[in-house]
């Protein structure tokens, strides 16, 4: 009985919440959002192209999937409207023998944005009342799964795209996921740090088999409801990052949809969590106060200690209205598991984002690191922003690919050239906008040619908002799955 009282108290108070905040959210400014227009303006209609046009040649074994996501409101934007919350859309294209066989993008179904298009939403099983998914496409167990942070149950796709659904990992996910999962090239296992906007006294470790059912899921206690965003792994630890931004009540309050904001009170911390540790195991350290939206990649050196490399933030969200305060830059930490001490060190200050490396060493020793230049000036239309960087971590050089004026770069992902490829041996692949023709380009570069022009560029004859993550799919990997099939292989998931 103590448990439905609370339950019920619970609800009540969220909804007498919601109720204030739907009130003073009328308050708020008519404004447009900057997330919603120019270079984001979000696409209104799903499209099918085949037989893509090619400038230069798709090298050789270059054959798989491309796919990207980001927020793509079906519905204009309304007050408190945040570039996070928006509908998730997906985009693909499919790579072949050289030739771009298709390229398609199709909103997820939610009930929100199902409802909006007229048409029934993908099946599966829901968690809460949230079911946007928006973040990123990723590989679990030889499975394509649209993922998000902190709500929604992950949504399992097709190679076509056509088909999805709602899928807790077979039935074994018991509450939220992450929008940035790691999966150990060693072991096969996907790891991830899940938290959740109505949990705000702990967040989970959760480990995701190579077969793509959960086999660990381990609470771990914080304070403040933290937002954690991403995540890293070594051999011996999962790395949590417990920074400033928790949750608002404020914020919420006040009628803004993102309900996270700097939080001056919330004492800054990297957890490193054994392996196969439980949440008392863990070792926090302090570290001055920032924030992290992404890491790169992390390691253990022969001293102990652990390496992490990411993207840091002086400050962020520290207005009413949220919205990044500053640039990051690019940030070597040394972390002590002895003293409990975190080192940081700047390797780059030149603003920059999304970094990547060979994934095929994450939680390894890695020695290149790709990043994408942003605004310095916090431009929201990323003008200027025309820049991808190559940073050798040994001889602490950092090349430049420039686009030219009016080219704006998004997240590029490292594709080796065929199995047993030497690290930096292979291809950059991603999205570039020509903000001045409204289209954009496929383009393929090639990692140890940094500075030449692409070897390949696919033009699609409009533009795609720059969104949020991507990741390509080579086709001996998806093999199973069929010739860019539907879920063969897959378990059925009820509605």
């Amino acid at each position: 009985m103590p448990n439905r009282v609370q339950s019920a108290f619970r609800a009540a108070a969220e909804a007498g919440v919601g109720l204030l905040a739907a009130c003073n959210r009328l308050r708020l400014p008519i404004t447009r959002n900057p997330f919603v227009v120019g270079v984001h303006e979000p696409m209104r209609e799903e499209l099918t192209l085949e037989n893509l046009p090619v400038t230069g040649a798709i090298p050789a074994g270059l054959d798989g999937l491309y796919l990207k996501m980001g927020a793509n409101p079906v519905r204009p934007a309304t007050r408190g409207h945040d570039w996070f919350l928006g509908d998730g859309m997906v985009h693909g294209l499919a790579i072949e023998g050289g030739r771009a066989l298709w390229y398609r993008n199709r909103w997820i179904g939610s009930c929100t944005a199902a409802a909006a298009l007229g048409r029934p939403a993908a099946s599966g099983p829901r968690r809460g009342g949230n079911d946007t998914v928006n973040t990123n496409v990723v590989e679990i167990g030889g499975r394509i799964f649209a993922v998000v942070e902190a709500g929604s149950f992950p949504v399992e796709l097709s190679r076509t795209l056509e088909e999805q659904r709602y899928n807790p990992f077979d039935g074994t996910l018991a509450g939220s996921f992450t929008g940035h999962p790691h999966r150990d090239p060693l072991t096969g296992e996907t790891h991830a740090v899940a938290y959740d906007g109505r949990v705000w006294d702990s967040v989970r470790h959760v480990v995701v088999a190579p077969t793509g059912q959960v086999a660990r899921d381990v609470p771990i206690a914080v304070e403040h409801g933290p937002c954690i965003h991403d995540c890293a792994i070594t051999a011996r630890f999962m790395i949590v990052l417990d920074l400033p931004v928790t949750f608002s009540l404020r914020a919420v309050l006040a009628g803004y949809r993102f309900p996270f904001r700097w939080n001056p009170d919330h004492r800054a911390r990297v957890g490193l969590l054994p392996r196969q540790g439980d949440g008392a195991d863990i070792l926090w350290c302090e570290v001055e106060p920032c924030f992290v939206f992404h890491t790169a990649n992390a390691y253990d050196d022969a001293d102990g200690r652990v390496i992490l490399d990411v993207i840091a933030y002086e400050t962020v969200f520290t207005s009413a209205a949220g919205g990044l305060d500053s640039p990051g830059r690019l940030e070597r930490w040394r972390i002590d598991p002895a003293t409990r001490r975190v080192e940081r060190r700047v390797l780059d200050p030149a603003a920059q984002e999304f970094p990547r490396i060979d994934e095929r060493l994450l939680g390894q020793r890695h020695r290149y690191l790709y990043t994408v230049s942003v605004p310095a000036d916090g431009n929201t239309q990323l003008a200027g922003a025309t820049q991808l960087y190559k940073h050798d971590l040994e001889t602490g050089e950092c090349h430049v690919h420039e686009f030219d004026a009016g080219r704006i770069p998004g997240e590029f992902v490292f594709v080796p050239a065929r199995p047993g490829a030497g690290e930096d041996e292979g291809w950059l692949v991603g999205l570039v906008i020509d903000t001045a023709r409204d289209t954009t380009d496929f383009a393929v570069l090639d990692a140890r040619a940094f500075d030449a022009p692409p070897v390949a560029k696919v033009r699609l004859r409009h533009r795609i908002p720059p969104g949020f993550h991507g990741n390509w799919f080579p086709a001996y990997a998806l093999g199973e799955m069929g010739k860019y099939g539907a879920f063969e292989g897959s378990a059925e998931v009820g509605s």
